[in-house]
């Protein structure tokens, strides 16, 4: 974490953190900590999903959120109570605001750094490149998918499952396994 930190202070003139709100367990707000990897005023220059080709990502930004770094400092949220390890990744509020009836049941547990969800579309900004909308885009062929996973995994999660999910995590982040959907496949579905 020093490391990248280090990175961020020397090429990415600002904070090194970026602080979000997110929406957590029972609908609270919390504050979610990413190292940040676009520009300083990247809110104010776009919408809240971002595409590989995104303009707001600086290079570092770029090189961090490839291999996952940026999501290092959820730890702290973690440590906190706000997140666990496992769980369904914690949306923006305009998004939750969009869940029906029943996508409201992954609200009922904590959220989580990786889910099943995450492995599945760890290629999201692959996904929503070229996109002139990337949000609606997130909506309309992203969303359904990720939080059908994501009410699988509150339905039917264990122990054993969560450490099988932190392990496939690990080997995606080293780049020794992939469980990415095929970008292609996703379009011609849609």
């Amino acid at each position: 974490m020093a490391l990248v930190a280090l990175a961020i202070t020397i090429r990415m003139p600002g904070p090194v953190f970026y602080v979000g709100v997110r929406i957590g367990r029972y609908g609270r707000p919390f504050r979610m900590f990413k190292f940040r990897s676009m520009v300083v005023d990247a809110d104010q220059r776009g919408g809240t999903s971002t595409a590989g080709d995104d303009p707001r990502l600086t290079p570092v930004g770029q090189f961090i959120r490839r291999f996952k770094l940026d999501e290092l400092p959820q730890l702290f949220n973690v440590l906190k109570g706000e997140m666990s390890f496992v769980g369904p990744r914690p949306q923006v509020e305009w998004a939750v605001r969009l869940y029906s009836d029943a996508e409201q049941e992954v609200l009922t547990v904590r959220p989580g750094i990786t889910d099943p969800a995450s492995l599945r579309f760890a290629n999201e900004a692959e996904i929503l490149k070229g996109a002139s909308d990337p949000d609606q885009t997130y909506l309309e062929l992203i969303h359904p998918r990720k939080m059908q996973l994501s009410l699988d995994y509150v339905r039917h999660r264990t122990f054993w499952e969560d450490l099988k999910i932190v392990g496939r995590t690990a080997l995606a982040a080293l780049g020794i396994a992939s469980y990415a959907v095929d970008p292609n496949e996703l379009k011609a579905d849609h």
